[in-house]
């Protein structure tokens, strides 16, 4: 008997994956956001409003934009723990040095856009410390991203006194339209939500690096085997998340003009919990951006319902959310 080959998806060398085993994974999810759909239509006839659909896409997009960038950390079977806490930061940050360089005289345009450069520069750099402390520092990412969660907030609140930092009052005015505008009657944060899981698709299923971060997380000796830079394409997992965040954050501070310990709370297991409901496999390997996407926007509609209906409590939601990621993985593990 010929001995059994093992073959790493997509890895340099070895026969692609079918284009329906790819599409599998999401079709669950879809269908059950089809079903919440019309469960949520049936409770409460403002579910299915034009403005109630638009609300649920804008307040996805926060996550929805960071679960994309958790995709690839979770199929390269990584894990990032500090997302939310990351995020605040990042506004406090953002935030302040927007409040500092407004009295030099620069137009407010100018100080905006150096604020949201910032954002997404921050979030890129504490990917990277991330990467390489895992890849370089040889620590579990577990461990790594648990204690970035307790850094990153514990700054927040230094910075903040306890309290919130807030955008002067200017500066929020010209910000605002960030999120609060719109183009062609979908919010901006929607279109960039959009962008971003097309462009994360691209890169995931048309591109090496794509290629490597699936054969990483499928089997990561044979992807050394088969000459992949495991380091490197984990860091740039890792800094590719951290991109994200920031992109996510400098669309969710002018929502509010302000940032505290609590900004970003639990983005974590919402970010998580796309990506797991949208079929990712938990141990790395197999997943979609667009089965993510769909993760996102089923949690947002959970979500939604809750707040439209009192089938139970709102305060419940985060249990809801943390019972579907169980649920989930407990199925994933008894998959043959």
């Amino acid at each position: 008997m010929p001995p059994e080959r093992t073959e790493t998806p997509n890895a340099p060398g070895a026969p692609a994956t079918p284009r329906r085993a790819l599409r599998l994974p999401a079709v669950g999810p879809l269908l059950g956001l089809v079903l919440l759909c019309i469960v949520g239509t049936l409770l409460n006839g403002e579910f299915a409003t034009v403005d109630n659909a638009l609300n649920v896409l804008t307040r996805t997009a926060f996550i929805g934009i960071i679960a994309v960038g958790m995709c690839f950390v979770i199929i390269s079977g990584g894990i990032d723990l500090s997302v939310g806490s990351m995020a605040a930061l990042i506004a406090g940050v953002t935030i302040l040095l927007m409040n500092k360089i407004a009295p030099l005289g620069w137009p407010p345009v100018a100080v905006v856009m150096v604020g949201m450069s910032a954002a997404v520069l921050l979030g890129a750099l504490f990917g990277l410390a991330h990467g390489l402390l895992i890849t370089r520092g040889r620590i579990e990412p577990f461990i790594v991203t648990l204690g970035t969660l307790g850094i990153f907030r514990a700054y927040l609140t230094y910075f903040a006194d306890g309290g919130a930092l807030a955008l002067d009052n200017e500066l929020a005015d010209v910000y605002g339209p960030v999120y609060y505008g719109g183009l062609l009657g979908i919010p901006i944060p929607v279109w960039v939500f959009v962008l971003v899981a097309i462009a994360g698709a691209m890169l995931l299923n048309r591109t090496a690096f794509g290629r490597y971060v699936q054969a990483i997380g499928s089997n990561e000796q044979v992807a050394r085997y088969a000459a992949v830079d495991v380091d490197r394409t984990k860091v740039l997992t890792y800094t590719l998340l951290g991109v994200c965040v920031g992109i996510a954050t400098l669309l969710y501070v002018p929502r509010l003009g302000s940032a505290s310990p609590t900004t970003g709370l639990l983005w974590e297991l919402e970010a998580i919990a796309a990506v797991i409901v949208g079929g990712t496999a938990l141990r790395g390997g197999a997943g979609s951006i667009g089965g993510t996407v769909v993760g996102a926007i089923l949690l947002s509609v959970i979500s939604n319902i809750l707040n439209l209906t009192s089938i139970i409590s709102v305060y419940l939601n985060a249990a809801v959310q943390g019972f579907v990621i169980i649920a989930v993985a407990f199925m994933q593990r008894r998959r043959p």
